[in-house]
């Protein structure tokens, strides 16, 4: 009998989950996050919940000074790995935080949130008005997440994906302060191992605090 997830906390369930992913590491970060990214100039930059480092390794290599966080000391210590191997070691530091429960400091240039779901209990939305706090002046907050299931797999109605206008009304973000730069749906490819093509539809919200 599968296990009732309402009862597990977010830190088990993720270290659970990356302690069966070492070999899963494909060393590239979130297509969606670079295509919006990629044009920014490098600051420092706060990665929420970067799983084995993709991101934020990425992030290290065009120059950003990079604070990357998880629930999960594995995942971080892969990511540590990883980022060695690259050779930015110098530009990341890796924070374990349940943002259930803790935040990091300071304010960021960046703050990217990219897949931030769970299929245990996170106050989403909380957590992301915690970041839209941490962003710095004239600095950028990304959100990238699913906006459905993919093509090959059965969906689930009762579960919700907010849209890009509900995390910006979630956001509750201060009028005349902020601009958004991207509200969108985008169609993603996925991988076919098997050889059957499949499709998953993300959203995308970027929104600029203004340095006035």
């Amino acid at each position: 009998m599968a296990e009732d997830l309402s009862t597990v906390s977010g830190e088990r369930y993720w270290e659970e989950f990356y302690r069966g992913r070492r070999d899963a590491w494909s060393g590239k970060p979130n297509s969606l996050f670079v295509e919006e990214v990629s044009d920014l100039t490098p600051g420092t930059a706060l990665d929420l919940g970067c799983g084995s480092g993709g991101d934020a390794i990425w992030l290290a290599s065009q120059g950003w000074q990079v604070t990357a966080v998880d629930v999960s000391a594995t995942a971080l210590a892969f990511a540590a790995d990883h980022a060695a191997a690259a050779g930015v070691t110098e530009a990341i530091e890796w924070e374990r935080h349940d943002l259930a429960v803790s935040f990091p400091s300071g304010r960021f240039d960046l703050v990217s949130a990219c897949y931030l779901h769970s299929p245990v209990e996170m106050p989403r939305e909380r957590i992301l008005r915690s970041a839209a706090a941490a962003v710095a002046p004239g600095g950028t907050l990304l959100v990238v997440g699913h906006a459905g299931f993919p093509s090959r797999s059965e969906p689930h109605p009762e579960i919700h994906f907010p849209t890009p206008q509900e995390v910006l009304d979630d956001l509750a973000l201060t009028a005349g302060r902020w601009e958004v730069k991207r509200s969108d749906f985008v169609t993603r490819q996925l991988p076919a191992p098997d050889g059957e093509p499949g499709t998953r539809p993300d959203n995308v919200l970027s929104v600029g605090r203004l340095a006035g």
